[in-house]
């Protein structure tokens, strides 16, 4: 698309959106030979860095800020593929804990590479000092209740 077609909205988030889908093609692209999507990878390195406490299916949507519908058709194909295990919890079997198994495992370890290599070609472009203020602020703005309570419960203008 030339960049006469591209839209000057002054919309935050559509710019924000627009980076997002661009970097996630970018990423997949890369890691395309391990057949693992960016989502799904981050997924799995999210559940490798919790292995010691597998969240929960409503605590792991909230780590990953999803929509818990959107997280169960995230999980499908990686349960069905036999790199995560769904288990009820010991203490209340109503909830349902998310385990990385042996395969997924592997599965991580196979792909770093590819993300490593996807994260080194962004960094070469972007500089790794704005990547670090980049990230930082995008944190910030996921995590920070202050962010959240800005917009009110229904984040409708007030």
């Amino acid at each position: 698309m030339s960049a006469s077609l591209r839209s000057e909205s002054p919309c935050i988030t559509a710019a924000l959106r627009a980076a997002s889908r661009r970097l996630t093609l970018l990423y997949d692209e890369v890691m395309a030979p391990t057949g693992l999507r960016l989502t799904q990878f981050s997924l799995l390195a999210e559940l490798e860095r919790r292995e010691a406490f597998p969240p929960t299916v409503g605590e792991l949507a909230e780590i990953m800020t999803m929509e818990r519908s959107a997280l169960g058709q995230t999980l499908k194909p990686l349960e069905r593929d036999g790199l995560i295990a769904l288990a009820s919890d010991e203490r209340d079997g109503r909830r349902r804990r998310v385990r990385l198994t042996a395969a997924g495992r592997e599965a991580v370890l196979r792909t770093r590479p590819y993300w490593k290599e996807a994260h080194r070609r962004f960094g070469g472009f972007f500089g790794e000092p704005e990547m670090a203020e980049l990230r930082a602020n995008l944190r910030d703005i996921a995590e920070n209740p202050q962010v959240a309570s800005a917009f009110g419960r229904s984040g409708a203008p007030g």
